[in-house]
């Protein structure tokens, strides 16, 4: 249980979005209302998408479609690519979710990217020349140039979101 609420709680703090709006808390602003429930639309599907519970995985896509007007960062894409995976995945479909991600600069997305030319996942064949491009591109993002979260975390991150949970946790017990 702990690596499980150890992963959901990185994922929630790792998917704050960043907006233009620098009203201050309980202001009230109508700008202010729309990122919190933003906000709420992305910790939600995420909290969803994470039980592993294929029923909320439509009220998740729900959300998400919803959080996609508003985002900048490529969370959205990167989580619907996650559902999609958690579904069965749609190979053409995930990929192209998942450069649009890593086009706007979702580590996740880049190393999960890496990780599909790399092993090969989701696809037949690996591809090492685009395993390496996508492990530079990670290097060159803010994040990893901060530190957090290196490309191995990011890459320990991904391997938790698409592994299965197991019936304990998807019920939420210990």
């Amino acid at each position: 249980m702990g690596k499980w609420m150890l992963l959901t709680l990185s994922l929630l703090l790792a998917g704050c979005a960043s907006h233009s709006c620098d009203d201050e808390p309980l202001s009230g602003t109508p700008c202010r209302d729309e990122r919190l429930l933003h906000q709420n639309d992305m910790l939600q599907a995420k909290l969803l998408i994470a039980s592993g519970d294929l029923e909320n995985y439509e009220l998740a896509r729900a959300l998400l479609n919803r959080a996609a007007a508003d985002d900048t960062s490529g969370e959205v894409p990167f989580y619907q690519a996650v559902l999609l995976i958690r579904e069965g995945p749609q190979v053409d479909e995930v990929l192209q979710l998942l450069e649009t991600a890593a086009g706007r600069g979702h580590p996740h997305a880049t190393a999960l990217l890496y990780k599909v030319y790399a092993e090969p996942y989701l696809i037949s064949e690996a591809d090492p020349i685009r395993a390496q491009s996508y492990r530079a591109a990670y290097a060159e993002l803010d994040v990893a140039k901060s530190g957090y979260p290196s490309f191995e975390q990011a890459l320990r991150v991904v391997d938790g979101l698409l592994a299965a949970p197991t019936a304990a946790q998807a019920v939420g017990t210990p």
